[in-house]
């Protein structure tokens, strides 16, 4: 018998594991992560699923492309980290930038930063913003800060939004990509024109580039240009360049120095950094430049899963955006998430496929969803290899054709 039938053998519900119990969260997490580790072909195949041999050999290769080996350790924030910190300022046009463990402590530090220069601890952004939906409100209860919500639509605020805020705010926060909302942007006009009614109101703009490094396709403008509508730009190092950790906020040298001060206080001076500002640089070098292929083949993709799965027989689907912003965006088909999450699980073990390698969620009555995210291993994807992923992952939704 072979590794792959015998893994289908004690597979979740579904087609040859039809009569096994139900997988829990955790065996299906972890099901899912070997399966697809394991796939011969995958759209996306990102670091944290190596094995600690692999990522650390991967350094080892790439990070002399990025940066002397030769030099010093860091220490306490200088060496590597500085010169980390010099290539974000320049990359984003802003006069410094700062160096944070992550994302969390880097946005808190930069909003109550603005919020002694404001006076206004009030931070307007969109309820679906990553700080009020996955940071457990450390906004309020860590730093002071105040959120209130211009809108909770599955969309980017407006302008007219912004300008009829019923209240005064110190700060704008501005998610670019909104990841919750499906990895959704904004026309350049839209941002300009919010960017506008903000300083109608007094306010700096502070923007969550999380997902920043993607979004030059969408606006047709390079990154520095993206920047300098804000006041203050937060990066992540991991999400879209594969970096191991890591954040940086960039914005006036004065903001920047004081942002170093607080990341001190709120325990982000960590005596060697070197593993993930080395990471972070090769990230830079090796992904930064591809983001672009990956927008455009996102854009192959999502359009060969929609019709695919039209053809497939599922009862309903929507892809969205319809057109993806960035190289992610949302799935979604109803049935019920473990439903889904068995089926997508099924496939990668029984055929070396993976389709859909993120876990669903519930998103509506009869609804769930699922990301998408295209990356260097889907660009060697035809739409008709996609269109042929989705036959063999409906084979195995109850009620679709071929099921």
């Amino acid at each position: 018998m072979s590794d792959r039938a015998a893994r289908t053998e004690t597979g979740p519900a579904g087609r040859a594991g039809r009569e096994a119990a139900p997988l829990t969260p955790e065996e299906r997490f972890e099901r899912r992560a070997v399966a697809w580790r394991a796939a011969e072909r995958v759209l996306w195949r990102p670091g944290y699923q190596l094995t600690l041999r692999e990522r650390l050999e991967w350094l080892g290769e790439a990070a002399g492309e990025s940066h002397d080996l030769d030099g010093r350790v860091d220490m306490y924030g200088d060496g590597v980290v500085e010169a980390l910190e010099e290539r974000v300022a320049g990359l984003l046009g802003k006069e410094a930038a700062a160096f944070f463990p992550t994302g969390t402590m880097a946005q808190q530090v930069a909003l109550r930063c603005w919020a002694g220069r404001t006076g206004n601890p009030t931070v307007a952004l969109h309820a679906l913003n990553h700080p009020e939906v996955h940071e457990r409100h450390a906004f309020s209860r860590v730093s002071g800060l105040r959120p209130v919500t211009l809108t909770d639509e599955p969309r980017m605020p407006t302008a007219e939004e912004v300008r009829d805020l019923p209240e005064p705010f110190g700060a704008l926060l501005l998610e670019l990509p909104l990841r919750d909302a499906g990895f959704v942007l904004p026309s350049w006009e839209e941002l300009t024109a919010v960017v506008e009614a903000a300083r109608e109101r007094d306010a700096v703009v502070h923007v969550d580039g999380a997902r920043l490094w993607e979004c030059p396709s969408h606006f047709g403008r390079p990154l520095d240009e993206i920047a300098a509508l804000a006041d203050s730009v937060y990066v992540s190092f991991y999400k879209s360049l594969d970096g191991f950790g890591g954040a940086a906020v960039a914005g006036p040298r004065t903001l920047v120095d004081e942002a170093k001060t607080w990341r001190h206080r709120y325990g982000g001076m960590i005596v060697h950094q070197f593993p993930t500002a080395l990471s972070a640089l090769v990230g830079l070098d090796r992904e930064l430049p591809r983001l672009p292929d990956y927008v455009a083949h996102a854009r192959v993709v999502a359009a060969a899963l929609r019709e695919g799965l039209a053809e497939a027989g599922v009862p309903w689907a929507r892809v969205h955006p319809e057109v993806p912003h960035t190289h992610q965006f949302q799935v979604w088909l109803p049935y019920p998430a473990d439903v889904l999450g068995d089926a997508a699980l099924l496939q990668t073990e029984e055929t070396g496929t993976g389709l859909f390698g993120q876990g669903w969620s519930e998103g509506g009555p009869g609804l769930s969803l699922t990301e998408v995210t295209v990356a260097a291993p889907g660009l060697e994807w035809t739409a008709q290899d996609v269109k042929d992923a989705v036959r063999e992952f409906a084979k195995r939704l109850p009620g679709a054709a071929g099921g």
